[in-house]
């Protein structure tokens, strides 16, 4: 279910979560977990089920994928995962079709757009420099930028001081329940991405964002309204 309320006719800077938002990474961090399963004896997950989970991070795929296991032994689990995964960081991740097109969009309205997300700064520039991104986003905040992660709303605020606008002026898209506290908590207007990774039983419509969009197309009608107003 969607709901597209407009939003403040005031955007002037558009910021975007990278996993199960901006990008499709699912098929490169499954991957990773499957393979990690199996060296270590155990059957593969199925691919629908770790995609689902992709916007928990590297953390929470390995506690699905290795749900018996003790909190030790998952943490070195999780650095020999980061290190198959900076191996693998864009093997078959690419842009969720249409957003190719919202990108362009935005550069050609001259409206500054950047990534907040959670994932590691040594996992994030890579996957934004084989996307062609990284010259293009007006800011990139990694989960390690700052002592703070989403949903702390620091990184968002920083993410806006780098564009040059207010927060009340900005709009933060994400997959998750913490994307859209950390926005809102940060004074921005919020979007949340029913076409991301959504957990079982989750429902994005009760996280308390301004706008719930299905699809690629909703999200870039509601985003260049906005842009477009603002302007």
């Amino acid at each position: 279910m969607s709901t597209r309320r407009s939003l403040p006719g005031k955007t002037r800077g558009v910021l975007f979560d990278l996993d199960g938002t901006l990008v499709d990474t699912a098929p490169d961090m499954v991957t990773v977990l499957t393979d990690l399963q199996e060296a270590h004896g155990l059957a593969r997950l199925v691919y629908e089920t770790g995609r689902a989970h992709v916007s928990n991070g590297a953390v929470g795929l390995l506690r699905l994928g290795f749900p018996e296991l003790p909190d030790e032994a998952l943490r070195a689990l999780h650095t020999e995962y980061l290190d198959r995964y900076a191996e693998a960081v864009c093997v078959r991740s690419a842009l969720f079709p249409g957003l190719g097109r919202l990108l362009d969009d935005l550069d050609r309205m001259h409206c500054p757009w950047g990534v907040v997300t959670n994932k590691p700064h040594r996992l994030t520039v890579p996957l934004m420099d084989a996307l062609r991104l990284s010259d293009r986003a007006s800011c990139i905040v990694s989960g390690d930028t700052l002592p703070q992660r989403k949903p702390h709303p620091a990184p968002l605020i920083l993410a806006a001081r780098t564009l040059g606008v207010a927060p009340a002026a900005s709009v933060y898209i994400g997959d998750a329940a913490r994307d859209i506290e950390a926005g809102r908590a940060a004074g921005m207007a919020t979007i949340a991405a029913a076409y991301g990774y959504i957990v079982p039983g989750d429902e994005p419509a009760s996280w308390g964002a301004d706008s719930v969009v299905s699809d690629v197309g909703e999200l870039t009608h509601l985003v260049l309204k906005a842009v477009n107003l603002g302007t």
